[in-house]
C-alpha cells in the first residue's frame, strides 16, 4: 500500500508539474486571465504578467493557450529555458511556430516572410498571438529591439501580432532596455500569493480532482499549511504532498497542524510570524542592551563601545529620551542595581 491507496486518491494531487487538469480559477488568476484575453482579443500588441516564483505563472500560461480557439488564433507559446538565446534564434522559432516551414538563415528574408504569414492570417481573420513564459530570460537590448520591430508591423486596423509576457517582477528592468519597448506596453497584471481563504479552497480543489471524498487535512493543518507556505501554490504543493506521504508513514487519516510542523522543520521551511517574532526579539534585547551601556552610571565604568552609523542612527531617539529624563529615587535604585551586576561581572 501506498499514500495514494492509504487516503483512498486516484492520482498525486500536488505534483509540481503544472498539470492543467489540475488548475484552480483562484479569484486573481480569473481576473488574470480575463484581462490577458482581452488583450490577445483586442490585439493590443504586449500584455505583461508579473509574479513571483511559484505564483502560478506556467500553469495560467498552459490554461490560456489552452483557452483560445483555434478557428480564431494561430497561437504558441514559447518557453525560455536559458538566457543564452539569440535574437535571431527567437525570431526563427517564432516564425515556425506560426507556421513558416522553413524560416531563411538571412535576417531581412526572414522578417519578410513572418510579415508575409501574418498578413495571410490577417486576410484568414485570425489572430497571431505568442504566449512567451520565463520572459525574465530575455536580458539583452537586441532582444527587446527585435520585440519592438514585430509590434511595427500592423494592418490598418490592428497590430498583426501580440506577444503576452509572462516572468518574474526583473522583467520590466529588462524591458527598460528598450525604452520604446516598454512603453508599449497595453496590459499589465501581477499575480499575487493566496489569502487563506485561496489556499483552503486550492488544497480541497486539488484533492476532489484526485479522487478524495474524505476530509484528510484537519483546519489547523489547513492554517499551518498557508502560514508555512505564505500562500504560494507551488510551496502549497510541496508541503502538503510531504505531509500526505508523512501521514501514510504514522497511518493518520487525518493529517494535523503537529505533522505539518514535522514535515516544514524537515524541509527547512519557517513559519513568516515565528521569523517576525525572532526578529523583533533579538532587535528588542540589541536595543535593550545599547540603552544600558549608554546609560550614565554605566558609562563611568565602560567606556561606550563604537557603533555604526546606522545602529547610532537608529538609537539615537532612545538614548536621548534616557538622558533627558530627571535622576529619580527608583532610578538612582536602578543605577546602583546595575553597578552591582556589573562589579559581581553579571
Amino acid at each position: 500500500m501506498n499514500y495514494l491507496d492509504f487516503y483512498k486518491l486516484n492520482e498525486e494531487p500536488f505534483s509540481s508539474a503544472p498539470d492543467i487538469k489540475f488548475y484552480y480559477n483562484s479569484a486573481q488568476h480569473s481576473k488574470a486571465l480575463v484581462r490577458l484575453m482581452y488583450a490577445v482579443d483586442s490585439m493590443k500588441g504586449l500584455a505583461l504578467l508579473i509574479g513571483d516564483i511559484g505564483t502560478g505563472k506556467t500553469t495560467l500560461a498552459r490554461r490560456m493557450l489552452d483557452s483560445l480557439p483555434e478557428e480564431e488564433y494561430e497561437s504558441a507559446l514559447l518557453v525560455i529555458i536559458h538566457s543564452g538565446i539569440t535574437a535571431d534564434w527567437l525570431l526563427k522559432k517564432i516564425a515556425m511556430q506560426l507556421g513558416i516551414s522553413e524560416p531563411s538563415e538571412n535576417k531581412i528574408t526572414l522578417l519578410s516572410q513572418l510579415y508575409g504569414r501574418l498578413s495571410e492570417l490577417y486576410e484568414q481573420r485570425k489572430k497571431a498571438v505568442v504566449l512567451i513564459d520565463e520572459a525574465q530570460m530575455l536580458k539583452t537590448r537586441e532582444m527587446m529591439e527585435e520585440f519592438r520591430g514585430l509590434l511595427n508591423l500592423e494592418a490598418t486596423d490592428r497590430k498583426l501580432i501580440t506577444f503576452v509576457f509572462f516572468g518574474l517582477p526583473e522583467i520590466e528592468d529588462n524591458l527598460m532596455l528598450d525604452g520604446p519597448l516598454a512603453q508599449r506596453v497595453a496590459l499589465k497584471y501581477r499575480l499575487e500569493s493566496f489569502n487563506y481563504e485561496s489556499t483552503e479552497a486550492y488544497i480541497k480543489h486539488r484533492l476532489g480532482l484526485a479522487g478524495s471524498k474524505d476530509e484528510i487535512f484537519a483546519p489547523d493543518a489547513i492554517e499551518k499549511i498557508h502560514r508555512y507556505s505564505k500562500g504560494i501554490p507551488r510551496m502549497i504543493n510541496i508541503i502538503t504532498s510531504n505531509a500526505l506521504f508523512e501521514g501514510f508513514l504514522v497511518k493518520a487519516k487525518l493529517i494535523d497542524g503537529r505533522i505539518i510542523d514535522g514535515v516544514t522543520a524537515d524541509l527547512g521551511i519557517t513559519d513568516l510570524q515565528t521569523e517576525k517574532k525572532e526578529m523583533g526579539e533579538a532587535t528588542a534585547a540589541e536595543e535593550q542592551e545599547i540603552i544600558i551601556e549608554q546609560h550614565p552610571a554605566a558609562q563611568e565604568l565602560n567606556p561606550p563601545k563604537q557603533k555604526t552609523v546606522a545602529s547610532a542612527q537608529r538609537i539615537t531617539p532612545k538614548i536621548t529620551e534616557v538622558k533627558a529624563k530627571p535622576q529619580k529615587k527608583e532610578e538612582l535604585d536602578e543605577i546602583d542595581s546595575i553597578l552591582d551586576k556589573l562589579e559581581k561581572g553579571g
